[in-house]
């Protein structure tokens, strides 16, 4: 079926069964929605879908590259321990000072940290920190980026960790290798690193649902 109205139908439908009405993450996205952000937060299931990866992993310090209004932020952190760390990287001050208000109201912000800044910047800085290694990195920032985002992760995850990198499918421009989008050769340069790292075990789902025609990549840092 390539119904679009049917698969916002189902995904209705699994937001009911495995998402119950939550004030926080409610209130995540009507704050975001009136403080102007544009609406490609991830669906509820995908929410959900990060939210127990990071639980399967026994994440205790996540990284996230593009925070928006922390819509998935909260549903990553929310799989941390009490002593967990998640950093958050997002490139608008403003978009932050949203998310920074919507972990706070969640409960979040004393284990969570939004930093301000290109991420390229903010993940060189992490690594002059000699932060300690992180157990899940989820990157959904600008698509262009992708591979180095990729590069980065990979530098920053400790052996055994995950990377997911998100809209990989472009609603399936990424089949295209001689279009001239940015985002989609981003895209691709990016899954063609997790497909012929040596260090990286890899694979990609496409998905259908309110946010339409997309899916995502999984990769995970070999011992």
């Amino acid at each position: 079926m390539t119904d679009p109205q049917l698969w916002h139908d189902v995904d209705d439908y699994f937001t009911g069964l495995f998402t119950p009405p939550d004030a926080a993450l409610g209130d995540a996205l009507r704050d975001s929605d009136a403080a102007g952000l544009p609406p490609i937060n991830v669906a509820p299931p995908q929410g959900k879908l990060l939210h127990l990866l990071a639980a399967v992993q026994g994440a205790t310090r996540i990284l996230e590259i593009g925070t928006l209004g922390g819509y998935s932020t909260i549903w990553l952190a929310r799989a941390l321990p009490q002593d967990g760390r998640l950093i958050t990287l997002e490139y608008s001050g403003h978009h932050a000072e949203v998310a920074r208000r919507n972990l706070a109201r969640a409960g979040l912000d004393k284990i969570t940290e939004v930093r301000v800044g290109p991420a390229l910047d903010s993940l060189a800085k992490l690594a002059e920190e000699q932060t300690a290694p992180f157990d899940l990195v989820f990157i959904d920032a600008d698509k262009v980026n992708n591979p180095r985002y990729v590069e980065w992760s990979l530098k920053l995850s400790r052996p055994g960790g995950l990377i997911i990198l998100d809209n990989v499918v472009r609603g399936g421009a990424v089949t295209d290798a001689t279009g001239d989008d940015p985002s989609v050769r981003g895209t691709r340069e990016a899954l063609e690193l997790f497909a012929g790292h040596p260090g990286l075990s890899a694979t990609a789902i496409q998905t259908v649902g309110a946010k339409g025609y997309d899916g995502f990549a999984l990769a995970r840092v070999l011992p």
